[in-house]
């Protein structure tokens, strides 16, 4: 008899478990994915506009805004002080594998004025080591990361991803991952229809 209430019991408490565990939601973004209202996008070297940005990096960044207006979910700043948010974009580049320094390194709020690209200049792949051998050469992944801005500096990142070509268009992936995590995890309200006409 015992027996047949502990079965009894266990039936009943395994379907309640298994509604609390689905009634949690968890999010892939914070929550400041919900309330920002403003994008600001630059590449790791500083924005669009300055001297020693890549060519690449400069298409990244007009993809990021392009992406960024059809997506109409924020609004682009023109300086990086207006904005909630800042996307930061690196489009992938050979570097030496032993000379990984700066490829993790978050940039700075106005601290792009040395132009020093923080994974090494392209074209470097072709020196040697220490021990004479050539140094390996590795790819890259495109790069996304966002930032808050705190105080007039960067915070952060909020949210980050690598991915082989991941900010290539027109798709740019990274974008669209990110916008179906920011929208499955804050939908944006539906337009309310225009009131119709009243009859005649």
């Amino acid at each position: 008899m015992k027996r047949s209430m502990t079965i009894a019991l266990s039936l009943f408490l395994i379907p309640a478990f298994g509604f609390t565990q689905k009634g949690k939601k968890h999010n892939d973004v914070p929550a400041v994915f919900e309330t920002a209202h403003s994008v600001y996008v630059e590449a790791e070297d500083g924005d669009i506009g300055k001297a020693g940005v890549s060519a690449a990096d400069r298409q990244a960044i007009a993809d990021v805004q392009d992406a960024l207006h059809v997506w109409n979910r924020y609004a682009l700043a023109v300086h990086p002080e207006q904005a909630d948010l800042i996307f930061v974009v690196r489009k992938a580049r050979p570097v030496n594998r032993n000379d990984q320094s700066g490829l993790n390194a978050a940039p700075r709020m106005n601290s792009h004025a040395t132009g020093q690209s923080p994974g090494g200049l392209p074209g470097q792949g072709g020196d040697s080591d220490s021990l004479g051998g050539p140094t390996a050469v590795v790819q890259e992944e495109d790069r996304l990361r966002v930032y808050t801005v705190v105080d007039g500096k960067l915070s952060g990142p909020v949210w980050t991803r690598e991915l082989r070509s991941g900010l290539d268009g027109p798709s740019l992936v990274i974008v669209q991952q990110l916008k179906l995590a920011v929208e499955r995890a804050f939908p944006t309200p539906a337009a309310s229809a225009p009131p119709g006409k009243p009859n005649s």
